[in-house]
């Protein structure tokens, strides 16, 4: 039960140029990124952080793709040879970047950012969601972008103590004979708990603590002391990453909602719902839901009338990602990345939806009530709860 479908490869008709047209984020804010790594063993601490920052003319725009390794371990995700797979999403994509300023300066906020702190998906890693973390911090967001080190990214590292020494974690199917459920289990756990030390690390930011990057970036943390609000923090994520939400709620009362982009309930104990203390937002594709996922979601909406589920029509699994902005049809061969739903406008659902919920349940004073009607599914291609579908699942 592979949670993200992958379609095998046809003969014929491989070519297609591929380019990554990631959309600039329509919030008033310039996006500036960086990459946190803080501890010198596996149980540090690895994100990708999106902010607010100053305009610079001629600003570096970061790789997509951030390693050579990370195309071998999507190869190894999508079942392909390594052998020739990594090596042409290397060449077809490797050298996409994405449209925000690398290391730039941190725009202060007085009243401080909202934080979010975002999980993948099982395969992915912390760049492949660049265009919904950007466009959120377009909107005067803070959003840290975990990198699991549950063997579930599909290759992540850590800097050992040894001078310049790195060592990589790979992507891990189940083992054969282990229910998956049980290794699941036990992943969705370690990666909720990720969670929960992210939002410490920026605790300890925010009260002087120094907090060494082990990866040396021109970008202190520092800064961030008095431009991050602690006291308005959601927890967000996709498919695998949607789960790992719902469970940090369970985990850590500091955050006061979640956003589940197409959640995969699968790993989740049963005993659990019934502890989710907050509301979530589920945001759920039209092709990749189960009767038994959408009813564990309505469990939660049964309980909290403050908890949502709505369905964005024309959409797949990968449209919550940025293999949706891929064009060229290698990609799509390889992924299955598109819907019918034109990418940008299922973008534009999403974050608009989150925006309003973040508002509600982080009290915001922004403008993002004005997207509350998609809350509750009405708007085009957007429709209430789930419909049911027969997945891929």
């Amino acid at each position: 039960a592979d949670p993200i479908p992958l379609p095998r490869l046809g003969h014929g008709g491989m070519g297609g140029t591929q380019s990554l047209a990631l959309p600039l984020g329509k919030g008033p804010h310039h996006v500036g990124c960086t990459d946190v790594m803080v501890g010198r063993t596996r149980q540090g601490l690895f994100f990708r952080l999106f902010y607010p920052c100053v305009p610079q003319a001629g600003a570096e725009r970061p790789l997509w793709i951030p390693r050579y390794e990370y195309c071998g371990g999507l190869a190894d995700f999508a079942h392909r040879s390594r052998r020739w797979c990594a090596p042409l999403l290397s060449v077809t994509i490797g050298s996409c970047r994405v449209p925000v300023s690398w290391n730039g300066p941190l725009k202060p906020s007085s009243s401080g950012y909202p934080l979010i702190i975002f999980s993948h998906g099982l395969g992915a890693f912390r760049t492949l969601y660049s265009s919904i973390c950007s466009e959120l911090a377009s909107w005067g967001f803070a959003v840290a972008a975990l990198e699991h080190r549950d063997h579930s990214a599909s290759a992540t590292y850590f800097c050992a103590a040894e001078a310049g020494r790195e060592e990589w974690i790979p992507y891990q199917q189940v083992p054969q004979g282990q229910k998956e459920f049980y290794f699941r289990n036990k992943q969705v756990h370690q990666r909720a708990e990720e969670c929960v030390r992210a939002l410490r690390l920026f605790e300890d930011i925010r009260s002087s603590k120094s907090v060494p990057n082990a990866l040396h970036q021109d970008f202190d943390l520092s800064v961030l002391k008095d431009s991050v609000d602690l006291t308005k923090v959601a927890v967000m994520g996709h498919s695998f990453g949607g789960v790992t939400a719902v469970l940090a709620l369970v985990k850590e009362p500091g955050f006061r909602c979640a956003v589940a982009l197409d959640a995969w309930m699968f790993p989740m104990e049963n005993a659990l719902y019934p502890e989710v203390p907050k509301p979530v937002l589920f945001i759920n594709t039209e092709k990749f839901q189960t009767p038994e996922s959408v009813a564990k979601m309505k469990r939660l909406s049964s309980r909290n009338s403050q908890t949502k589920i709505i369905t964005i029509l024309g959409s797949v699994h990968l449209s919550q990602t940025d293999f949706t902005f891929l064009t060229g049809k290698l990609v799509s061969r390889i992924f299955g990345a598109r819907g019918t739903l034109d990418p940008y406008k299922g973008l534009d659902i999403t974050s608009q939806a989150a925006l309003a919920f973040l508002q509600r349940h982080l009290n915001l004073q922004e403008e993002f009530s004005r997207w509350d009607n998609l809350l509750e599914g009405v708007g085009d291609s957007v429709v209430p709860e789930a419909p049911f579908c027969r997945s891929n699942l």
